[in-house]
This record gives C-alpha cells, structure tokens and sequence, in this order.
C-alpha cells in the first residue's frame, strides 16, 4: 500500500547553460535562455530585486485580469525561428509564445532526471507524456524505451517532432498523437494498456482538439484515477505538475493517495522551485507537484 508523505519536498531547478534565472522581485523574474534575457510576470515574486537594471531582449507584459493574456514587449531582434538550447542529450528550439512561455518549461529538468532515475536501466519501458507540450519530458524518458506523447495542439505536438529531430532522436519509438488527454487515457484503460510511468502537466483551463473543455479542479480526479488504471505493482512512477492554481500540493498528494492507495512505493508532494544564480541565489517557487514513485 502506497505511503503518502505529509512533509514536502523542493525539486530545485539550479539553471545549467540554456536556462538561468539572473533575479526576481517585485512580481517578475529576469532570466536568460541561452544568448537572450527576458523579463517575465511572476506573482510569488514577492521579494525585491537584488540588481537595480534588468537588460533584456523582450518582456511580457501581463493583461489586466488575472487569468491570463498580454503581449511580448522586445528591444531587440530576435529570429523569427527562434534559437537552439539543450539539456543533457536533448536539443530544443526557444521562442517566445503569445502564452508569456519560451517552448518549454525550465522548472522541469529536475523531473526529467528524476523520471530516469526512476527507470534506472530499463530499455524496454513504456511510459505515458500526457499534456505533453514541445516533448523534453517525451525525448527525456526515450532512452528507456517506448513512449507515448498526447497533447491537444497540433502546433505542440508539430513543434516536439522537430525538437526530436534537432536532437537526432526520430528513429527512437515515440507515439506523436494530437489528441484530448482524458479521452485517450479512457480509451487505453478500455484496451487494458499499462505503462511503466506516466507524467501529465494540465493546465487550470484548456479546449482538446474538437473543442472539449478542460477544468483541472473539476477534471483532473476523474483524469488521475484512469491513470491509476494504467498503472500495477511493477509499473515505477507517475508524475503530476500544476501551475497558476491556489492549491495546496498535499490537495493534489490527497488525490494519488486516493488513486493509487492500493500499489506499493510511495507517495510524495511539493514545490518545483529554480534558485537564482550567484551566491546567496534565493528560490523562487514555480509550481506544485505529486509523485508516485516504486522503487524495484
């Protein structure tokens, strides 16, 4: 039986060559990827900042509600192809997004080193990326074997089969599929599929590819307990990721305990975090999590 563990964690995000977060305070963050810096809103910003002057190639001013919205403000030129960053063995192309986001999310490279760690030397695992963006997370977990990508925008899914190929992987047996998460993971609980991991990111509100709506607070329990279904005692993890909700990451613990109280390992909750550089660099939270992990 899964044991939850109440205290939380901090999955750090220490920045590497293609990301850095250069300060924060104030409701923004300064960060550079790779050669360009850009300002960026971020509302746990609470502090101030420790530099006076933020250069940067662009910035994105937030709309006036709270939800979401606004436009890129850039002072410099910037290719309209966007620019090619790695992490480890994956190449990616950046770019700003009418979304405030560059094509990915830096926050994450300690799951994807997580997520392999947890798969340690298998090369024959199954693993699901649902809501799975530009494909790191996907290109991440191919060194171990089949994986199966579903995201609802074909621009996404367009924009992740390029990333495979900059980063030399189009031969690795990745499933690029443009499809609504929650309808698909029910049509492999119907085909009684299993995997051997699962990471899903859902967004707090989004349209699948026919227009179906997506409200986590509302879907995301019925989405979580399918995925429970995919999984058994020798499956390794799943991981689940919430940005831009007032909740609390034991909510979202509570949930997997639920779901997946019945398997071995364990389950553990709290906060993706990137930490500035420099001495004395303090941590800016970004997101919250749960994971379930079962060691074998």
């Amino acid at each position: 039986m899964a044991m939850l563990i109440q205290q939380p964690l901090v999955m750090e995000c220490a920045g590497w060559d293609a990301y850095r977060l250069l300060d924060s305070g104030a409701g923004r963050k300064w960060e550079a990827f790779g050669p360009h810096t850009f300002i960026r809103p971020e509302p746990q910003a609470m502090w101030q900042p420790r530099f006076e002057e933020w250069p940067a190639a662009g910035e994105f001013i937030p709309g006036s509600d709270e939800d979401g919205g606004g436009r890129w403000h850039f002072t410099e030129n910037l290719p309209d192809e966007g620019w090619p960053l790695a992490w480890d063995d994956v190449r990616f192309t950046a770019k700003p997004t009418p979304f405030r986001h560059l094509q990915f999310f830096p926050d994450m490279a300690p799951v994807w080193d997580w997520m392999r760690g947890q798969l340690g030397d298998m090369a024959e695992a199954e693993t699901l990326n649902l809501f799975g963006y530009t494909g790191l997370g996907s290109l991440a977990l191919s060194r171990h074997g089949k994986v199966t990508h579903v995201d609802a925008s074909k621009k996404s899914v367009a924009q992740a089969r390029e990333n495979a190929h900059a980063s030399g992987m189009t031969e690795r047996p990745i499933r690029w599929l443009v499809d609504d998460a929650a309808k698909f993971t029910a049509r492999e609980v119907r085909r009684e599929r299993r995997y051997d991991g699962i990471i899903l990111d859902p967004p707090k509100f989004g349209r699948g590819p026919d227009g179906e709506v997506w409200r986590l607070e509302e879907h995301l329990p019925g989405l979580i307990a399918d995925c429970a279904k995919l999984l058994d005692g020798d499956s390794r993890f799943l991981f689940l990721t919430v940005y831009a909700v007032r909740m609390s990451s034991l909510a979202i613990a509570g949930l997997l305990a639920e779901a997946l109280g019945a398997l071995p390992g364990q389950i553990e909750h709290g906060d993706l975090a990137v930490r500035e550089e420099g001495e004395g660099g303090r941590l800016l939270p970004t997101a919250i999590f749960a994971r379930w992990s079962n060691p074998r």
